[in-house]
């Protein structure tokens, strides 16, 4: 117990906020009541009417000694192991491999490890044969990047027959989950965006880009890593002096500007025309590959 007129400043006391220890910065007295203004540990002030019949819950708290911990023994294990395999990336160089249904082939490391990993921001294509396994290296990326806490929300773009596969995929090799933007999922959004309310969303390719209202609500999201898989339907050509940009190009011009990391995946990069190719490339990096292509200018003989 503690009477109103003892308060001063600079006292350490508890039963003023409940369950809170708190700082007195400046007490004002006046009869049977006593403003108090004080500050609380993370740095907010505020201030409260007392009176008599709240002097018994006033105490002093006692002196902290440093680094002491009051806390469960059990919470603090599992705080130092949550922590210890936060930091685990840093003794295991593959820790996404080593924990994963994976068996990784040789090219596939030196792509995610090799490469991908060592670039920041990353702005990559990967362009490999069919059947290459470009969803187990997406995957290892994915967990990677995840673990390091360098992303939090993760979009993958495919198209829709391949939706379920890479759904299917993440889980059963990596254990990660990510749910599907279906038209349920639209509708039953409680914030009326679904792609604010998961963290780590698969959106089919036609389903997004023909419909610009999905791309307005789109628009209001962050992104942390977006992947584009059969990333070569996002074309666009040189008509003459026009340039014929398709629903698809446009929404993976789009993505890129919503997102930190965008990774391109297909086997069939190039089709063959260097103008086409630039355009292509221009949604990874749009400063490097502005304007047309000219042959003087955007290639090289290595002859």
């Amino acid at each position: 117990m503690i009477p109103l007129e003892d308060l001063a400043h600079g006292q350490r006391i508890q039963g003023i906020l409940p369950q809170q220890t708190v700082t007195v910065v400046h007490v004002t007295v006046d009869g049977d009541s006593a403003e108090v203004f004080y500050q609380r540990d993370d740095g907010r002030t505020g201030s409260l009417l007392l009176f008599r019949k709240h002097e018994a819950d006033l105490h002093h708290a006692q002196t902290e000694q440093a680094w002491s911990l009051d806390a469960d023994a059990a919470t603090l294990i599992s705080a130092s192991e949550a922590y210890r395999i936060h930091l685990a990336y840093l003794f295991d160089p593959l820790l996404a491999v080593h924990t994963s249904q994976v068996m990784p082939l040789p090219h596939q490391i030196t792509a995610v490890y090799g490469e991908m990993l060592e670039r920041h921001p990353l702005r990559f294509l990967l362009a490999d044969d069919p059947g290459a396994g470009k969803t187990i290296m997406a995957g290892l990326l994915i967990k990677e990047l995840l673990v390091r806490g360098d992303v939090q929300r993760c979009l993958i773009c495919a198209p829709g027959s391949l939706t379920d596969q890479w759904q299917d995929e993440l889980w059963q090799k990596f254990h990660l989950r990510f749910e599907i933007l279906t038209r349920d999922r639209i509708e039953a959004s409680h914030s009326g965006n679904p792609f604010v309310d998961e963290d780590r969303l698969i959106i089919r390719l036609d389903q997004v880009a023909r419909s610009e209202e999905l791309q307005d609500r789109l628009g209001s999201s962050d992104w942390d890593l977006i992947i584009c898989d059969e990333a070569h339907k996002m074309a666009a050509s040189y008509f003459g002096r026009e340039l014929k940009e398709t629903k698809r190009y446009r929404l993976g011009r789009f993505l890129s500007r919503i997102t930190r990391h965008f990774l391109l995946m297909t086997a069939t990069p190039h089709n063959g025309k260097e103008e086409d190719f630039q355009l292509f490339m221009a949604l990874i990096d749009p400063d490097r590959f502005e304007g047309r292509y000219r042959p003087g200018e955007h290639s090289t003989d290595v002859a």
